[in-house]
């Protein structure tokens, strides 16, 4: 059924009978704490586009948004109870903006039946759809992230880094431990050597490890950190004088924030991404239209073109997405948890959507399926311009090894149905 007849049915029957409840969005959010400074601006990313659908669109298929933030401080325990707190209330989507909150929660929503989008991070197994139905990490997951990173310094090095040195900066996280057995594996596969480098809570000391960096002098520095132990690792990496162009962050170490408490010796850092950066978006014209004008901006409304800032509105704008396709599919626009979860089982996103959505080129075009809830995995590297204040993006898209990722995911997922007694589905 066409998305127009399904919202004309749907607005008949609540003519007939009492009004839906608004569509519930949760938000587990850190505004406070050693992670303020990257939570935030994702945070108000996430917030402010659903506020320009509530006042743009009157809501998704004529149902207002509800956005209820909880926040976490980035702590695990207070993640799980927000989540606890808020999934009484009709919530259709968590995103929970942390491995950590996201592992515990894992089987929480699956038995609660919600569906969970850690966009980018979280369990990469969980990109596989017929054990993990309830989870969903598109449009990639950090072991393509890893494997997009190795790609590019082959490239850089001419197709060859047998006997090189890359080294794995990591934040001592499940977060941060969580490339390391894709690293390995690339390290069998291309012959350089992977030093592993450790950094505890909340990363703002990390003296010692860029001391042995400065001994050990790695061809490659890699880093998997967030909140305060990004920006401090930049500028320990200028105190050692370490080339800032062979220093690559994952897309949670690549945000203004990181770089400019470094000045100009931030100069050339590198972090891959998946989505546009800056605001030369047209979107952002209605965002100064509905939102900011209006004094509906999140936050300080001073984040907007952002890196964070922008993930978090493509996350929204995904939420949002599959909502509408679960208004399709189900007929209706007062839709529920388990239809959401459909909806975002048969997300689509193209390049023309994306165009239409005011956001042309700024991520890439995937669909989602029972099989595979993690999406291309597709990067890009940006790198920092210290005199323009910006970062730009300075490769075509990457892909990741799928012959290195796919079987690690299908080893990691089959273990964990084993161990929670999971049926994997049959998928077509």
């Amino acid at each position: 059924m066409k998305l127009k007849l399904a919202l004309l049915a749907a607005s008949m029957l609540t003519a007939a009978g009492p009004a839906a409840a608004d569509l519930t969005f949760p938000m587990l959010s850190y505004r406070t704490g050693a992670y303020a400074n990257n939570g935030i601006p994702f945070a108000d990313g996430y917030h402010d586009y659903l506020t320009l659908v509530n006042e743009r669109d009157g809501g998704i298929g004529g149902e207002k948004i509800r956005i209820t933030e909880c926040e976490t401080a980035y702590n695990t325990e207070k993640g799980v109870e927000c989540y606890e707190s808020t999934k009484g209330e009709g919530a259709l989507i968590y995103q929970p903006l942390s491995t950590g909150i996201t592992y515990q929660i894992i089987p929480k929503a699956t038995a609660d039946g919600i569906a969970i989008h850690s966009m980018g991070y979280g369990r990469t197994s969980a990109a596989d759809g017929k054990v993990f139905k309830w989870v969903f990490n598109y449009p990639g997951t950090y072991w393509d992230a890893a494997s997009v990173m190795v790609k590019h310094i082959i490239d850089v090095e001419g197709g060859d880094v047998s006997g090189k040195t890359i080294a794995l900066l990591y934040h001592n996280s499940a977060y941060g431990k969580e490339p390391i057995r894709t690293l390995e594996e690339l390290s069998k596969k291309h012959g350089f050597k992977l030093q592993l480098l450790a950094v505890d809570h909340p990363g703002l000391e990390q003296k010692s490890q860029w001391l042995e960096i400065r001994r050990s002098r790695p061809d490659y520095v890699l880093m998997w950190g967030w909140g305060a132990m990004n920006p401090t690792a930049i500028q320990e990496a200028a105190n050692v004088r370490y080339p800032m162009d062979h220093f690559i962050g994952v897309w949670w170490s690549g945000s203004e924030n990181d770089v400019k408490q470094a000045g100009d010796r931030a100069d050339g850092y590198k972090a891959v991404t998946f989505h546009g950066v800056g605001d030369d978006y047209p979107i952002y014209d209605d965002l100064k239209t509905h939102v900011t004008d209006k004094g509906l901006a999140a936050g300080a409304g001073d984040q907007l073109g952002t890196v964070l800032y922008n993930r978090g509105m493509y996350a929204a704008m995904l939420a949002v997405e599959a909502a509408k396709t679960a208004q399709e599919i189900h007929g209706t626009a007062a839709i529920d948890a388990a239809m959401m979860r459909d909806g975002m089982e048969a997300l689509e996103i193209t390049e023309e959507k994306m165009a239409a959505l005011g956001l042309p080129g700024f991520g890439p075009a995937f669909s989602v399926s029972c099989a595979d809830h993690g999406g291309p995995g597709i990067g890009m590297i940006q790198q920092w311009d210290a005199k323009a204040g910006e970062y730009t993006i300075i490769t075509d898209q990457i892909e990741p090894d799928r012959e290195v990722i796919g079987p690690l995911i299908e080893e990691d997922a089959s273990a964990f149905a084993a161990e929670a007694g999971i049926e994997p589905r049959a998928c077509e």
